[in-house]
């Protein structure tokens, strides 16, 4: 359950008559730094129809037509109707012609192989002369080399990899990969209800408490032969990260964790012999977060002169300086702030370019440098905006940064860092931009119930507000660990304004576990899921009851799956505050869902059944009021369809009233004709049962 897409369900009424919509200006896009002085953008100018890339010069502040080789087009290995192609220069030439799916194709560093999987084996292909080399030859049903299981896939490595589970090493001498077992995982029937038979698709899904898949870890030369294994024991329970490699000696770096998932060690492995050398230990009293995909836990300093890392086991992310054997010399940063990470380390200078949330503002991102020492730690961003993206220049003197916030619309500027200059480079105000006539939206801070937390909440606010008048109150959430949504941005999103037209309270909350207040504040997460996110929502929507602007009958809740969970919980426990909830593709009890990410914070059921029992959506059933819809795709993979099922099943028994709807053959998501009438299923919602009045009809 990854929070980068899984986020709360937006409503649109961008069909609907009679509302008017905002317009856009074009924003520049930045494409990347050429030298100290100049970057390329992707924009429009004069009579520019279409975006090309500039070249901007810092010093004459001129822009030219980028040449091409300033944007060079990257050579890649695509695959067409079931082949591979090299495609170089605007040219294609076909590589396999054995049309048996090949997957993940990827070129070595050095461009002279490319390295793929097929039938659940792993080969190489030189391009110099097209030899095809089976890496591996044991590829068969339950046995994966080279192509993620599930579980790795949807938790680990993420579902951007496309399964992949390979790796070239920087110097291209050696091909790594992993090697799933994944037969004693149990199998979870998915129905397909096309055709005139339909078919059941199947795959090795481990909920909490179940068998993992078993794994080991080698690697081999482009050209095949022996295979050496990593020193790790295939039966023990345990999981490995996403390897990264020392660009200082061409040596992998590999996560290593335990099933409770709190001992985090990183060995560093011996390419000739497989041998392991632990080179870092982390272990916490709650979990550790092992998905580290860009590298972010490890940042090498040239020549083999340490490693800075990043940690949150003080409740608080940040940075330590290392040895390369593992010893950590000191902290680097302190305090209750947030690193998100580095984004340029200057040995030279001793200087590290490292983002953070929490020491200016929670709910906004800034640059920061600090000395190796752990000295002169200084702002580089200014005024009070969040620093969406920075890209830094090589020698860290000039910066690009797209900055907005609740006020100001986005925009792409350019800052000095000795100077502390601004220069815009665009924006996206609209044309004819009037504020005045936007619906205020805010970011309030609401203090939780036991008083340890000022909770932070976006609201947008009726148009044209009567202070005699209570209105509808609908709160849009995601709520995992560590995902909150509530930062300080802009948005100009023309839904907000039409539902602040039609006289809804438009609010995001996030709770005390959502990134705000660091590790310390998701540790209240552990063995606990759902109580603290929902007392935290109680308590803000029981703020603007209070308040006296919220309508107390009409308090609703939507979000998808983690916020599905949170929006049925509503409906269940928090339904002493809570009349209406749009739940899709939810979680209703944690036992149904992933083993990796449901145990890092509730442990196996047989650990913690209290837990689970509390957790549970139908535990809370005798409680149940309001009115509750309910969605689901038919195929999904993350979220089980039969969560909903389970749910509907114990509300029927109990004669509890619900709305409820399938998408056949979507997954954790739909588009389409199917997304349009999702969208439309929520709009008749909120007319129905918040403004009680009837939609208007679409075009």
């Amino acid at each position: 359950m990854k929070k980068t897409i899984l986020v709360a369900v937006v409503f649109s009424l961008l069909s609907f008559t009679g509302i008017a919509q905002m317009p856009q200006s074009g924003l520049p896009r930045f494409v990347r730094w050429v030298d100290n002085t100049q970057f390329v953008l992707n924009t429009k100018r004069g009579e520019d129809a279409a975006p090309k890339n500039y070249l901007y010069n810092l010093a004459t502040k001129q822009y030219t037509i980028a040449p091409a080789e300033l944007v060079p087009t990257e050579k890649s290995v695509v695959l067409k109707k079931g082949d591979l192609f090299l495609r170089d220069n605007g040219t294609e030439v076909q590589l396999t012609f054995d049309n048996a799916e090949e997957k993940n194709p990827t070129l070595s560093p050095d461009g002279n192989y490319v390295g793929y999987t097929k039938n659940n084996n792993l080969y190489t292909l030189s391009l110099a002369t097209k030899k095809e080399v089976a890496i591996t030859n044991d590829g068969a049903t339950g046995i994966l080399n080279g192509y993620a299981s599930w579980v790795y896939f949807e938790e680990i490595f993420g579902r951007p990899t496309q399964y992949r589970a390979f790796w070239w090493s920087p110097d291209s001498k050696y091909i790594s990969f992993m090697r799933f077992d994944e037969r004693k995982v149990p199998m979870f029937p998915i129905y397909n209800s096309e055709g005139q038979h339909g078919f059941v698709e199947e795959t090795r899904y481990p909920k909490a408490g179940d068998q993992n898949p078993t794994v080991k870890i080698g690697w081999t030369t482009p050209e095949g032969g022996s295979i050496t294994w990593a020193d790790f024991n295939e039966a023990d329970d345990q999981y490995f990260g996403w390897p990264i490699w020392n660009p200082n000696n061409n040596a992998m770096w590999l996560s290593w964790m335990d099933r409770g998932q709190n001992n985090l060690k990183i060995y560093e492995l011996n390419m000739t012999t497989g041998a392991k050398k632990p080179v870092y230990t982390e272990y916490q009293k709650t979990w550790i977060d092992l998905e580290d995909r860009n590298g972010g836990r490890i940042n090498f300093i040239p020549n083999n002169k340490g490693y800075i890392a990043q940690a949150d086991a003080s409740g608080w992310n940040q940075l330590y300086m290392y040895d390369m054997e593992g010893k950590m010399q000191y902290p680097i940063t302190n305090g209750k702030f947030t690193v998100l990470g580095i984004r340029q380390i200057d040995e030279k200078n001793k200087t590290i370019y490292f983002t953070a949330r929490g020491i200016e503002n929670s709910a906004r991102i800034d640059l920061y440098s600090v000395g190796f020492d752990g000295k002169n730690q200084k702002r580089l961003t200014v005024g009070d905006f969040n620093n969406a993206q920075v890209y830094l220049a090589p020698d860290a003197k000039n910066f690009v940064t797209l900055y907005s916030n609740i006020q100001t619309p986005t925009t792409l500027a350019l800052i000095n860092v000795q100077k502390k200059s601004v220069e815009v480079l665009g924006t996206a105000t609209p044309a004819n931009f009037d504020a005045s006539k936007l619906a205020k939206t805010e970011l309030i801070r609401i203090k939780s119930a036991d008083g340890l937390f000022e909770l932070p909440a976006l609201v947008t606010w009726p148009k044209k507000m009567d202070p005699n008048k209570k209105y509808p109150l609908l709160v849009s959430i995601y709520g995992g660990p560590n995902a909150g949504t509530v930062m300080d941005s802009w948005s100009s999103n023309p839904t907000k304004e039409a539902w602040a037209e039609e006289g809804l309270i438009q609010v995001a909350f996030d709770h005390r576990a959502s990134g705000h207040f660091g590790k310390e504040g998701v540790n209240y997460m552990y063995r606990n899921l759902g109580y603290w996110e929902m007392e935290d929502y109680m308590t803000m929507a029981k703020w603007f009851i209070a308040n006296g602007q919220a309508d107390p009958t009409k308090i609703a809740i939507t979000g998808f799956s983690y916020g599905g969970y949170m929006s049925s919980y509503a409906l269940t426990y928090g339904s002493s505050v809570f009349t209406h909830a749009m739940a899709g593709g939810s979680v209703t009890a944690w036992e149904l869902y992933d083993s990796h990410y449901t145990e890092r914070f509730m442990d196996t059921p047989g650990e913690n059944p209290e837990g689970y029992k509390s957790s549970n959506v139908m535990t809370h059933l005798k409680n149940f009021k309001g009115v509750l819809q309910l969605v689901h795709g038919t195929m999904d993979d993350n979220v089980h369809m039969q969560n909903s099922i389970q749910l509907l099943s114990a509300l029927q028994d109990q004669g509890k009233p619900v709305e409820f709807m399938l998408y056949p053959g979507g997954r954790h998501g739909w588009g389409g004709a199917k997304g349009k009438h999702f969208t439309d299923l929520k709009n008749q919602f909120i007319y129905k049962h918040l403004l009680e009045k009837a939609m208007p009809a679409s075009k």
